[in-house]
């Protein structure tokens, strides 16, 4: 005879409902568990430091400055898109040069503390240069284009601080080392999409000034962080070292750079970067003040920044769980690739492709912002742990900002290329009729980096990369006071951000 089946009994049917109302429960509680677990571990201020620095100040702050910024450059200082490109380069500068912050916390504390005198100083500094330039009206454009990049180097010297106390936690509370990481990548992507989701509301009701008024509360709160945050004071240190510090640190770095292992990496690095002409302003011009374009609202440009920050989580949860272990070139190769055919899709929006086909430029806006931001972070993930893997021991932190430092570079050198584009080709506040051209070239000029694909090891990222006389640089090159010169790693690899 089989097995006889039984029925289940009222009280199974109530043990299974309450098995699923705890198991909802605790999907709601656990993300406070997890904080409160952090809190008690790594301490409050620690924890609010990195959630004001990523999320606040990066994440929604940032989302709110760049739609800001568009529109001012737009609306009040009536700067052509050629010329709007070439400022978005101009007030990345701070970040190009974050070895110099990173240092900076590292070798010269004031008055006994390394962190939070820097945290205090990137406040005020960003208070001040917001507060200038919303309350004054009719800025000259170099006057406004100095408080915008002092503005940007208050953001870039709060962010290489936390990090270097994030790394610090790390080395302290090495089985943390993931949740502080998943803290900050959480942060940050939650407060971009707020912020973004928010941007074109704001910039619509209050104007860029506006925006730029709101902006000072970050900085405030990042000037809080440097007021609250637990750190223990130094009492004596030899500020005769400094120099001495900064020398030792200096023929490390060069003496990896001359590496053939890793300059080659590093050239692609900044080619790829470089020949990705960025034209981004010209196409913000397009959909917002062409006749023949879109004609966006502020709301729905803010709206389509969120859409295409989702795809950007979406591209960093896919390699995370997908395409983390192939190697370096193959998957640069496709991601290339795929970078070029998604530009396509700019050229099919200016020439009117997509109402020919019956789509409405909304939604097709939205598919190719989701799709050039999921790509390009599946582009930008490889480089990072390529960037990590490049790092020899015991100048880490120092060298990944170096190496962040080249890409920023690259950035500023495809903004100012792209400028020049648009500049040639008479693209204006009111004529777009070579646009299209402008996208074109873009597109082609995105094919180049796949012939320089050779600059790029073969390796995987478990695989060694570095000769072992560049992988003990420190033990060779520094002495034992040199040790106070090593900048905390910056990002961590696994999670790239």
């Amino acid at each position: 005879m089989g097995e006889e089946e039984t029925l289940p009994t009222h009280k199974d049917e109530v043990q299974e409902n309450e098995q699923l109302r705890n198991g909802v429960f605790s999907c709601f509680c656990t993300p406070f568990y997890w904080f409160r677990m952090l809190e008690r571990k790594l301490h409050w201020s620690f924890v609010f430091g990195v959630m004001t620095v990523y999320g606040i100040s990066q994440g929604l702050g940032g989302a709110l400055a760049r739609v800001g910024t568009e529109y001012y450059m737009k609306d009040v200082q009536k700067v052509q898109p050629s010329e709007a490109q070439i400022y978005s380069g101009i007030t990345s500068i701070p970040w190009i040069v974050k070895p110099l912050w990173g240092l900076l916390t590292d070798v010269v504390p004031i008055s006994g503390y390394q962190r939070r005198p820097y945290f205090v100083f990137a406040g005020f500094l960003g208070i001040i240069s917001m507060l200038f330039l919303s309350l004054h009206k009719d800025l000259h454009i170099v006057i406004a284009l100095l408080s915008l990049t002092a503005a940007s180097a208050s953001v870039a010297i709060a962010d290489v601080t936390v990090d270097a106390c994030v790394a610090q936690k790390s080395g302290t509370h090495p089985a943390l080392a993931a949740d502080m990481q998943s803290l900050c990548a959480f942060s940050s992507s939650i407060g971009s999409l707020v912020g973004f989701s928010l941007s074109g509301i704001f910039v619509h009701l209050i104007g860029p000034q506006g925006v730029y008024g709101l902006l000072t509360i970050p900085p405030v709160l990042v000037l809080c962080v440097g007021l609250f945050l637990k750190e223990p004071r130094a009492s004596v240190f030899a500020y005769e070292q400094i120099n001495q510090n900064f020398m030792n640190a200096g023929k490390a770095m060069w003496k990896a750079l001359k590496c053939p292992d890793v300059w080659r990496p590093c050239l692609y690095m900044y080619l790829s970067f470089s020949l990705s002409l960025n034209i981004s302003e010209g196409m913000f011009y397009w959909v917002t003040d062409s006749e023949a374009g879109p004609s966006f609202s502020k709301e729905i440009i803010g709206y389509i920044m969120a859409i295409g920050s989702i795809g950007s989580l979406l591209g960093a949860i896919l390699y995370q769980y997908g395409l983390k272990d192939y190697p370096f070139r193959d998957l640069l190769f496709w991601a290339q690739i795929l970078f070029c055919l998604s530009g396509m899709l700019d050229l099919a929006l200016v020439l009117r492709w997509n109402l020919k086909l019956g789509i409405p430029d909304y939604f097709f806006v939205v598919i190719d912002a989701s799709v050039s931001q999921l790509i390009g972070r599946l582009k930008w993930m490889p480089l990072l742990v390529l960037s990590s893997r490049l790092c020899p021991a015991g100048i880490e932190g120092t060298f990944f900002a170096l190496l962040m430092s080249i890409d920023n570079a690259g950035l500023l050198t495809s903004s100012w290329l792209g400028g020049l584009l648009l500049h040639v080709l008479n693209v204006t506040r009111t004529e777009f009729d070579k646009f299209w051209l402008a996208v074109l070239i873009r597109n082609l000029f995105r094919i180049s980096p796949l012939f320089l694909l050779f600059l790029v090891p073969r390796a995987d990222p478990n695989s060694s990369i570095l000769p072992d006389e560049v992988m003990n640089l420190k033990q060779d090159s520094e002495t034992d006071e040199s040790d106070n010169v090593e900048l905390v790693a910056l990002v961590d690899s696994a999670d790239g951000r």
